[in-house]
């Protein structure tokens, strides 16, 4: 689960951003390209300077103990480039590969910064898709699901959070090899639900992937609203801002949609990935009024909405970069936040292709929040702490439950 926003500069990608200035520092060099450009890129670009004396000692530390070299095998390089880039101790600071899920989803965010490789890498047209069902797991051991993207082919399926993944079509499950040469059949995914139990089998559909085209139709399709006690509250959940249309989708719901006529809305922020405007959270705090234009025939254009009932927010430590931005906006404006700690993850960052057609995300500007406040490596606590215990939750969400209370408790205070 992932995700923030506030003030006014046009377009902050917190996930994007320029690159930084060169520094006069030399670092050994192993003779391998794709280790060597790594070095090079952070060198060249990476915020802080302050630590880049520490990244070149941990570099010469790579090259002559591994040793690493012209030769030396993918692991091996795969696992230095890991170490340095984990010594910079910095969030939107990692390197992505194609057989991941986040490779696909982090490239086309970033696709302005990778342009130029676009058509080669996904040709013809240079759409960035993959074969997929919608279901991101975790763990090293035992995988289980931490998100299923709203109206994505797992959740029509039934698959759910906390769910173990067992196997494929009768093999290990691979984020991408999985479903490769799939699109357009279905699957077998075994999975247990509990502790010991049997497997259960589920046929799921592999569809053709777009990853923000995914996000869009996912905010879109989260949007429900539920009746209690004759009040009724909406619900949407926010996977990113990082999508060109995501947040005129939610505007849209609150102004004249599904959740036009909602007496309150829970706004879920345990997304993927951040980014977007910085003043995304306006729509939630800002003072400015609704406001709509009206053509002859009567056809009307939202030009600003401006939600102005109850809201309560759902974080936990998949709100990040822009998305933390964006629970902070709410925090300060009296909005009470449920769940667990966000990420502390709240840097510029910005993509860059490396020569085996990797992705190298890095931090390339520092950002502060007010008046000098950092959320890297701090976070967002929340004012109603919730705990989630993800191994076989069996769909249950003992977050959403709290944030529903909350705001059952605040509509009928009044």
């Amino acid at each position: 689960m992932r995700a923030r926003t506030v003030g006014s500069l046009p377009l902050i990608l917190l996930l994007f951003l320029t690159s930084g200035q060169a520094f006069a520092l030399e670092p050994p060099r192993s003779g391998h390209p794709v280790f060597d450009r790594a070095v090079t890129l952070v060198v060249d670009n990476f915020h802080d300077a302050s630590a880049l004396d520490r990244f070149a000692a941990t570099v010469r530390r790579q090259i002559e103990d591994v040793p690493l070299t012209a030769k030396s095998s993918r692991a091996e390089v795969d696992k230095a480039i890991d170490t340095i880039l984990a010594s910079l101790g910095a969030s939107h600071t990692a390197r992505f590969k194609r057989d991941t899920i986040d490779y696909f989803e982090i490239i086309d965010i970033f696709r302005f910064a990778v342009r130029n490789d676009m058509r080669r890498l996904f040709p013809p047209d240079g759409d960035v898709n993959y074969a997929g069902v919608g279901m991101i797991t975790q763990g090293d051991g035992p995988r289980f699901v931490t998100d299923v993207y709203d109206g994505s082919p797992a959740d029509r399926a039934g698959i759910l959070v906390g769910d173990e993944i067992l196997s494929v079509d009768g093999a290990p499950y691979r984020e991408i090899e999985s479903f490769r040469n799939k699109i357009g059949r279905s699957v077998e995914v075994r999975l247990r639900r509990r502790p010991g139990a049997e497997p259960i089998a589920v046929k799921v559909a592999v569809e053709r992937l777009r990853p923000l085209r995914t996000f869009e139709r996912a905010i879109e399709s989260s949007v429900k609203v539920t009746e209690h006690d004759g009040r009724r509250i909406g619900y949407l959940r926010l996977w990113t801002l990082s999508t060109a249309d995501g947040l005129d989708i939610v505007a849209r719901e609150l102004a004249t949609g599904r959740l036009k006529d909602a007496d309150g809305v829970i706004v879920d922020l345990r997304g993927r990935w951040g980014g977007g405007p910085a003043d995304a959270a306006e729509l939630f705090v800002g003072d400015t009024p609704t406001f709509r234009l009206i053509n002859r025939n009567g056809k009307e254009t939202l030009a600003n909405v401006r939600w102005r009932r109850p809201v309560v927010a759902i974080i936990d430590e998949g709100a990040r970069s822009g998305l933390e931005l964006f629970a902070y906006a709410l925090k300060v404006n009296g909005i009470p936040l449920v769940g667990s700690r966000t990420a502390g993850a709240l840097l510029a960052g910005r993509a860059y292709l490396l020569p085996d057609d990797s992705l190298l995300e890095l931090a390339v500007s520092d950002a502060v929040v007010d008046e000098g406040l950092r959320l890297e490596g701090r976070g967002i606590d929340p004012d109603i702490r919730v705990p989630f215990s993800l191994p076989y939750a069996a769909g249950k969400d003992p977050q959403f439950d709290a944030a529903m209370e909350e705001m059952r408790r605040i509509l009928v205070k009044g």
